[in-house]
């Protein structure tokens, strides 16, 4: 629910709809829980059967929260609109990421504006690189000779992740 800054959950049997977290105003209230925490239009959702895996498109965040409590923890960004790379958590910075994907062992985001494609190590939460030069672009190419612009949704199908790079008018594959 990316306008009202809430993460929602909706019982498909019963149409029941419930609030897992989010105040339903805009902020970036961390290591929290539930209804405590607060989101900035979150854009993008995964998940590992026991986490959920948010990305917090206003907060340049990476979220998790823990599907059984509602624990809201960052897993990766500043906080601020960047591009730092090749480090770790809360260190790595993006750019209005949009969309995530996880194979239950990385995360795989879609870095709109920085025109990346990112991976995060789950269990060590190292940021770096899948593909994209960071410049807006439409070349094919391997990892960082290949270029997007502003990609937004991101799915993989074990083997290889799809890419849809909507300004190219593209959805890209990477093997």
């Amino acid at each position: 629910d990316r306008s009202n800054h809430l993460i929602r959950k909706i019982v498909i049997s019963t149409g029941a709809v419930t609030t897992v977290a989010g105040t339903g105003s805009s902020g970036s209230a961390d290591n929290t829980t539930g209804t405590s925490a607060s989101f900035n239009n979150p854009i993008g959702i995964t998940t590992d059967g026991t986490n959920l895996y948010v990305a917090d498109f206003g907060n340049h965040l990476i979220r998790k929260i823990v599907i059984s409590t509602g624990a809201v923890t960052t897993v990766a960004g500043t906080g601020s609109s960047g591009s730092a790379d090749n480090t770790t958590g809360t260190s790595a910075s993006f750019n209005k990421p949009y969309g995530i994907i996880t194979d239950g062992t990385n995360l795989y985001v879609a870095d709109r504006s920085n025109h990346l494609i990112r991976k995060i190590v789950i269990s060590t939460g190292a940021v770096t690189t899948v593909a994209g030069t960071g410049s807006s672009g439409s070349a094919n190419g391997t990892g960082t000779s290949a270029s997007f612009n502003n990609p937004i949704g991101i799915t993989t199908d074990g083997t290889n992740l799809y890419v849809a790079d909507p300004s190219n008018h593209l959805i890209r594959k990477i093997e």
